[in-house]
């Protein structure tokens, strides 16, 4: 047809094209005479020359570069993910190849909704399917809506699912393409998927319907109707029928989950003719292909289409990986996060808060070593029981955030990839109260009626201190070790009392954001947009406090395994030897018993001893900030915290977040927007730099750093020029003083 467009019933003629297997399966099968909807394929020479003139392959290149793909963690796949499709959004088509996807596209799919679809040739081979990579857009009508969703298509290619499986993918710079398939978009009455093979029985096929479009089906928001047929014959072995409550229906923006009017639903979606030929094509297909096959299919006018074919793998070395298969797990549509939210409002927040408040009234010094014991076990079985929660609901609710942010960015086009955040980011966070009342102690307490500071013995300022720390309790200090918390807290309220005022001022333009964004959506779709934001703001939120919610069990176990220690004596002879509540228990129970040491688990490499001159990481808070590193290795290295300092650390835990109000920028060994630390430094308007690999050993409490959190880059200055800048900084201060 043109340079970078085919008809896909010619992609099979044109074997040197390689547009990606599901694009030849589709060609096969319109050969075939199997019924599918028109439309052409832009070849993967269109994405190498858009990235290529453009200036993208670059930029692809430093993005990835900043670590190793294996070594990223969900979060930092999230990230990578949105800045590189920020890039393709950004970047418009240049006017030739503009000119020829336009004369490629018939008359038709310029003006009727199409669908648009990612054809990699890495997806849908015998081997490996890796269905769900990438992404697929319906209901696009119009050549600018097209051409934008080529580019989404396009950025797919890099999405963080493709990037976890970047080694099976062989997804390279270099050698990787995309190729995107714009079919005629038929809007069925129902519409299912035929396994030609039960994963519980190879003799088996199954086949699953919904009302309405597939898309509730496939994102597992829409329970459907279920037979089990004769892989041989199609007869039918059994068949379940769903309640038929909602379905999914086109928009104007895409697609949208609708509660169904009930009245005459309760028969089977599908009668016998239709399983029949549903059955019979679905042999036809893997007859073709010679294999067993995945199809999605769907009825229109009573004509039956075929979506897409692809085959049934065992994918051996994705069901190897559970930490990539619980990494893929993450996404989820905005039904399934509406549900989500309600359940952890109203049911996991309340019974957590309930359960941790029962645990934390218990005496542990009136109890016998066997009922320690006992206490140890409840307590164990209670973190262990809320932690699986928090990674199998907690955990998922945060891609609301993350869906938020992909949204905005699709629709806006922002400078900053990460503009979102600021119509997300609240001071109604646990820990910020937290802040805020310890702010209050130094300011209030600290100083007697004479104006003078109040000694650590004053009987106002101890009664005081213990009502924050009962209000707090095993959240105002690292939950590892709290023996000297009232110390710490201490010393950070006198820092505090001297501390320069406070930045945390938000980039402006929160409510003009929003505005925009809202605006952007059709009165028809507002009520999806409000919805979307109010989902991206409780998961921001959530993905802070949630620590804090689990930290409580964590501490209270710590509690316990603390006073067991006391009575242990020598038998622990250090932190780790006691640290296993398991052989705690052990202990407790027979009095000869020496618990088993644990190894440190650390990442430190002791032989590391290299001065890295610049460090590179992810940008997750901006603003630049110099000063002297404080690395925090141990609980009582945040006592020592004074101000202006950067915090240089594994990680920001939520308990640890009472000194971010003295710090002036914030580097972290692990990455993403959406840990804590990344989350309070925006809250506070400072820098924040993560995932930086060997951050404390490669950093020295002591070095001058430079932080910016614009380009994520930490900057660890010689010995010369760290005295420079530090007297400098001296003599700007000294001047202030004397100006004051």
């Amino acid at each position: 047809m043109t340079q970078y467009t085919v008809a896909i019933k010619d992609i099979v003629r044109e074997e040197n094209l390689n547009c990606g297997n599901k694009a030849r399966a589709l060609s096969i099968m319109t050969s075939e005479d199997i019924r599918l909807p028109d439309g052409i394929c832009i070849t993967p020479d269109a994405y190498k020359e858009f990235i290529t003139q453009t200036g993208l392959k670059g930029r692809i290149l430093m993005e990835l570069g900043r670590k190793d793909l294996k070594d990223m963690r969900w979060e930092e796949l999230w990230d990578a993910s949105l800045r590189i499709r920020n890039m393709f959004v950004r970047t418009p088509l240049y006017p030739s190849l503009r000119e020829d996807i336009i004369s490629g596209l018939p008359k038709p799919l310029q003006r009727k909704p199409v669908v648009i679809r990612s054809s990699s040739t890495a997806e849908d081979t015998q081997g490996t399917s890796f269905a769900g990579l990438h992404d697929s857009f319906v209901n696009v009508t119009g050549i600018d809506r097209i051409l934008h969703h080529i580019k989404l298509v396009w950025a797919s290619l890099w999405s963080d699912a493709a990037l976890s499986y970047s080694k099976e993918l062989s997804l390279d710079i270099n050698n990787s393409a995309m190729s995107v398939l714009i079919q005629n978009m038929i809007v069925g009455t129902k519409s299912g998927i035929a396994f030609g093979e039960d994963p519980n029985d190879p003799k088996k096929a199954v086949i699953e319907a919904v009302y309405g479009l597939n898309k509730g089906l496939v994102d597992g928001d829409i329970e459907p109707d279920r037979w089990i047929v004769s892989g041989r014959t199609g007869r039918i072995v059994s068949q379940h029928q769903s309640a038929h409550a909602r379905y999914t229906t086109v928009t104007t923006e895409g697609t949208i989950l609708k509660k169904k009017n009930l009245a005459g639903t309760r028969s089977p979606l599908l009668n016998k003719n239709e399983i029949s030929e549903i059955f019979s094509t679905l042999t036809t297909i893997q007859n073709i292909f010679g294999s067993k096959q995945d199809i999605e299919w769907t009825f229109r006018r009573g004509l039956l289409y075929i979506l897409q074919a692809r085959p049934i793998t065992v994918r051996s070395s994705r069901d190897n990986n559970k930490q990539r298969v619980w990494d893929l797990s993450l996404r989820r549509s905005i039904d399934n996060l509406n549900n989500l939210s309600e359940k952890i409002e109203k049911v996991y927040l309340p019974a957590m808060t309930k359960a941790a408040n029962k645990l934390s009234g218990r005496d542990l010094n009136k109890k016998s070593d066997e009922e320690l014991a006992q206490e140890i076990a409840e307590r164990k079985k209670a973190f262990d029981y809320w932690r699986a929660i928090y990674w199998n609901e907690f955990i998922p609710f945060a891609h609301g955030f993350r869906l938020f942010g992909q949204v905005y960015n699709d629709r806006l086009s922002p400078e900053d990839p990460y503009e979102f955040v600021d119509i997300l980011a609240t001071s109604h966070l646990l820990s910020l109260e937290r802040n805020r009342a310890l702010e209050s102690f130094a300011k209030d307490i600290f100083k007697s009626s004479q104006g003078l500071p109040r000694s650590d013995s004053d009987p106002v300022l101890n009664d005081r201190l213990e009502k924050f720390i009962e209000k707090f309790t095993g959240v105002s200090c690292d939950i590892t070790k709290c023996e000297d918390e009232k110390e710490t807290l201490l010393n950070i309220a006198r820092q505090l009392l001297h501390k320069s005022p406070s930045k945390k001022n938000r980039p402006g333009g929160r409510e003009k954001k929003k505005k925009l964004f809202l605006n952007s959506f059709s009165k028809k779709d507002r009520a999806y947009a409000e919805n979307l934001l109010d989902i991206g703001r409780k998961s921001y939120r959530l993905r802070d406090d949630d620590n804090i919610y689990l930290g409580r069990f964590e501490g209270l176990l710590t509690e316990a395994i603390e006073e067991s220690r006391k009575r242990l004596g020598r038998r622990c002879k250090d932190t780790y030897t006691c640290s296993n509540p398991e052989e705690v228990i052990r202990a407790l129970h027979f009095r000869t018993y020496k618990p088993k040491a644990v190894k440190e688990s650390t990442h430190k490499d002791s032989h590391i001893k290299v001065q890295a001159r610049q460090l590179r990481g992810q940008p997750a808070s901006r603003g630049i900030a110099e000063g002297t590193a404080r690395v925090l290795a141990t609980a009582e290295d945040l006592g020592s915290v004074q101000n202006g300092e950067i915090v240089v650390c594994d990680a920001i835990d939520p308990n640890m977040t009472f000194v971010i109000p003295l710090v002036s920028a914030i580097v972290e060994r692990r990455g993403g927007m959406l840990i804590h630390g990344a989350i309070i430094a925006r809250e506070y308007g400072i820098p924040c730099v993560t995932g930086i690999p060997d951050a404390t050993d490669l950093i020295k409490t002591g070095d001058y750093l430079t932080v910016d959190g614009y380009y994520g880059l930490v900057i660890v200055h010689d010995q010369k020029e760290a005295q420079e800048k530090r007297a400098a900084v001296h003599r700007l201060s000294t001047k202030k003083e004397d100006i004051s």
